[in-house]
């Protein structure tokens, strides 16, 4: 069954929120159990029941884990583990909310790989290359999407955030990335698509930030626009 938030004014939601104050405020760290249940309704004067919901809820956000016979614990609170429900959300978005999705993305991931151009290392340069000769050297859209996305991660883990990092991850999940490359591949765009990556790829060697801006900001307005067209059309490109 579905975990969700409570809504915010229960009792519920006063449990979260003081469970996320103590993680906040260092009194619960990362990695660390949690008192009982019984003695955190107590201490914060909230019903046990509450409780059990609140933990019920941050479990599921990624803020805290269960251990099978040791307790609660808090997670390591890494951006990619709290930031997971931004797949969820891309992978179940369809039409006009596909299009917000690649618009955040074209901001973040041109920044992302603004940041890479100046941060990247040897070893990065040579894993974005391999993955550019492989979407190169076939045809077949499943590997060329598949080195896609390796091509980003690296990249995007290279900009030195862990943050926008994890959020561009779950932007650019492959559930997300396979319905949106399904039309626009089939319509002759793989060419293109090597371009562009090629764009990136001489600006990351380049050390230019501004060229490795510029260059995925076009990579991704591309698909973007191409989306746009679709959906103006009346065609089920999100499908």
């Amino acid at each position: 069954m579905e975990e969700r938030t409570p809504p915010k004014g229960t009792v519920t939601q006063r449990a979260i929120e003081e469970i996320k104050a103590m993680i906040a405020e260092g009194r619960l760290h990362p990695g660390e159990r949690l008192p009982t249940e019984r003695d955190l309704a107590a201490q914060l004067g909230l019903s046990r029941s509450s409780m059990r919901e609140a933990v019920r809820a941050l479990t599921a956000m990624g803020v805290l884990e269960a251990r099978h016979g040791s307790g609660i614990y808090v997670t390591r609170l890494e951006a990619g583990d709290l930031l997971e429900t931004f797949g969820v959300v891309a992978d179940l978005s369809r039409g006009e909310r596909l299009v917000e999705l690649l618009e955040v993305r074209r901001v973040l991931e041109s920044t992302a790989t603004a940041l890479a151009a100046a941060r990247i290392d040897a070893d990065g340069l040579a894993e974005v290359a391999k993955h550019l000769e492989a979407m190169n050297g076939t045809d077949d859209p499943e590997q060329i999407l598949a080195h896609d996305l390796e091509f980003h991660r690296v990249v995007n883990a290279a900009s030195g955030n862990e943050t926008m990092a994890a959020i561009l991850e779950g932007l650019s999940s492959r559930t997300f990335r396979a319905r949106v490359w399904r039309g626009h591949v089939e319509e002759g765009a793989l060419d293109r698509t090597r371009r562009e990556h090629a764009r990136i790829h001489r600006a990351l060697l380049a050390r230019d930030p501004e060229a490795a801006r510029a260059a995925a900001a076009a990579h991704v307005g591309e698909v973007e626009e191409w989306l746009r067209t679709q959906l103006d059309a009346g065609g089920d490109a999100a499908g």
